[in-house]
C-alpha cells in the first residue's frame, strides 16, 4: 500500500484515479481548492499549485506523487505557463523537500509538438522540468480521454445524438477510456514501471482512429446514423476568432485551441505503448462509447 499525493484529484481523470487507488488499497491524500465531501481514505488538503504551504501538506508522509491537474485551456499564454509549468515546478519542490520516492507526471501528446500552440508548448516546457528535476519519474501522456464525467467530448456526442457530427480537418486520433487510463497510472504510483519512462497510452486500436471512423462510433454509441462534416482549419480559425469577440477570456475556442484540434496526427506511439505485462486497455472504445452515452443520458446531459 502506498500514500499517493494528487493533484487533480476533483477533475475527471483524477477522480477516477481516486476510485482506482482505493481499489488497490491504496491512501490518498488529494488537493482541492473547494470543500469536498468526506471519503474513506481519501484525506482533502485545502490548496493551489500556487499555495508552497499546502503543497508541503500534500507531500508530507507521501509514497508518491501523482501530478494530474493541469490547463487545457487558457486565454494567453500566461496562463499556461502558470496552470501547466509553474504549477509542475511547485509540485517537483514540494516533492522534493519532502523526500517523495516518486514523481508520477501526467502530461499529453500535446508536448510532441511544442511549437503548435502555447498548449502544447506549456506541456512541453512541464515535462522538461520533470526530466530535470533529478527525481525519480515516469510520464504518461494521454491521448483524448473519454467516459462516464467527461465534459470536454460530451458536445461531440450531443452532435452525434443530432445526427451531424463537425470534425476537424481530416486526420486521425487515439482514444483512451478514463478507467483504463487511472489503472496505468495507479500502477505506476505504486512503484511499478521503469524509471524514467515516458508511456504513450491507446485503446490499442492499430494507428488509432480516422476523425471520419470515430465519428461513425459515436453515432453507433447514441443510436443515430451520422453525417461527419470535415472543418476546414481556416473555419476553425475563423470559428476561434469569433469566439474570442463573443466571449472574451471566456471563450473555448480560443485560437490556440484551433490551431491544437486542427493537427492531424493525434495518434499515440505504439513505440512508447506500455509493455503488456505491465499495461492492457481492458474497454473497447465502441463499448465505452456506448456505456458513457447511456450514462450521459441517465444523468440527462443527453437527449
Amino acid at each position: 500500500m502506498s500514500v499517493i499525493a494528487m493533484t487533480g484529484g476533483t477533475g475527471f481523470v483524477g477522480g477516477a484515479s481516486i476510485t482506482e487507488a482505493l481499489a488497490n488499497g491504496h491512501q490518498v491524500r488529494a488537493l482541492t481548492r473547494r470543500p469536498q465531501p468526506q471519503r474513506d481514505g481519501v484525506t482533502w488538503v485545502a490548496g493551489a499549485l500556487d499555495d508552497a504551504d499546502s503543497l508541503a501538506t500534500l507531500c508530507t508522509g507521501a509514497d508518491c506523487v501523482l501530478h494530474i491537474a493541469g490547463v487545457v485551456n487558457a486565454p494567453d499564454r500566461a496562463g499556461f505557463v502558470a496552470g501547466n509549468i509553474t504549477g509542475t515546478e511547485n509540485m517537483l519542490a514540494a516533492a522534493k523537500s519532502a523526500d517523495v520516492a516518486r514523481f508520477i507526471h501526467v502530461s499529453s501528446l500535446a508536448a510532441r509538438e511544442p511549437d503548435l500552440s502555447n498548449y502544447c508548448w506549456s506541456k512541453a516546457q512541464a515535462e522538461a522540468r520533470v526530466v530535470s528535476s533529478g527525481l525519480n519519474w515516469q510520464m504518461v501522456r494521454p491521448p483524448a480521454v473519454y467516459g462516464p464525467g467527461d465534459t470536454e467530448m460530451l458536445d461531440l456526442f450531443r452532435m452525434a445524438a443530432r445526427g451531424v457530427v463537425m470534425l476537424p480537418p481530416g486526420g486521425r486520433m487515439s482514444v483512451v477510456h478514463v478507467a483504463d487510463l487511472a489503472a496505468l497510472l495507479v500502477r505506476l504510483a505504486g512503484g511499478a514501471g521503469d524509471t524514467g519512462a515516458i508511456y504513450e497510452v491507446d485503446d490499442g486500436s492499430p494507428r488509432g482512429w480516422s476523425h471520419k471512423d470515430f465519428a461513425d462510433a459515436l453515432g453507433d454509441a447514441v443510436g443515430r446514423k451520422v453525417r461527419a462534416i470535415s472543418t476546414p482549419k481556416l473555419a476553425l480559425h475563423l470559428a476561434a476568432q469569433g469566439d474570442r469577440l463573443l466571449r472574451g477570456k471566456a471563450a473555448k475556442l480560443t485560437p490556440d485551441r484551433a490551431r491544437y484540434i486542427a493537427h492531424s496526427d493525434w495518434t499515440s506511439d505504439p513505440e512508447k505503448r506500455p509493455p503488456s505485462q505491465l499495461w492492457q486497455p481492458d474497454i473497447a472504445t465502441r463499448q465505452g462509447l456506448a456505456d458513457t452515452a447511456r450514462w450521459y443520458r441517465a444523468k440527462g446531459w443527453l437527449k
